[in-house]
């Protein structure tokens, strides 16, 4: 099993789950990534995933509605066990921004994964868009953290803007994702002033 994938044991996106039903979810998460590196987001279904983690497609379906979904779920539970990347309480709040909206490279080194994520992510599925409030929750909490409770709101809200559009760029191609945090570091040094 992948180090990078990190299971969490009791919740999904569609309902709590049992300690078995967890399991069952884990190795179709693990599947869809070794599925993904192997034949790419475009011929990847939740039957073939399924077929590789040994689960009926059908028992594959109740948990995850389309693939859409299953890359999405695979993104949010990386960026969870990622955790954030920077100490609050250490250097100029810049610096703690910008490592913050940096955050999301974290799919830098897996290209299959990379670009999947990015078209899963803008899925008008019930479930993706559950799975983006999410993302976009914590990536709030984690900038509001490092901003410290007398962030200016326009700030908050420009930095999050920047960060869906590199998100964007990089999933047209315009950005490779392991150049992201480079442009969101000067995106935060132009909202919040430049480090010293």
């Amino acid at each position: 099993m992948s180090s990078n994938v990190v299971p969490l044991p009791t919740s999904a996106t569609r309902r709590h789950l049992s300690d078995r039903q967890a399991r069952t979810v884990s190795r179709l998460i693990e599947a869809a990534l070794e599925e993904l590196t192997e034949v790419g987001y475009p011929t990847l279904t939740v039957r073939s995933v399924a077929k590789r983690a040994g689960v009926a497609p059908a028992t594959a379906y109740t948990y995850f509605g389309s693939k859409e979904h299953l890359v999405a779920e695979l993104f949010w539970r990386r960026y969870v066990a990622q955790g954030p990347t920077y100490d609050p309480s250490d250097g100029p709040t810049a610096r703690r921004a910008a490592a913050v909206l940096g955050d999301f490279a974290m799919v830098a080194d897996e290209p299959e994964l990379a670009a999947a994520s990015t078209v899963a992510l803008l899925a008008d599925d019930p479930e993706v868009r559950d799975l983006r409030q999410r993302i976009g929750s914590e990536t709030h909490r984690r900038l509001m953290e490092a901003l410290g409770p007398d962030a200016d709101p326009v700030a908050v809200q420009t930095l999050l803007l920047a960060t869906s559009g590199a998100l964007l760029q990089a999933g047209t191609g315009h950005l490779a994702y392991d150049t992201i945090p480079a442009p969101l570091a000067d995106v935060a040094d132009l909202v919040l002033g430049r480090d010293p």
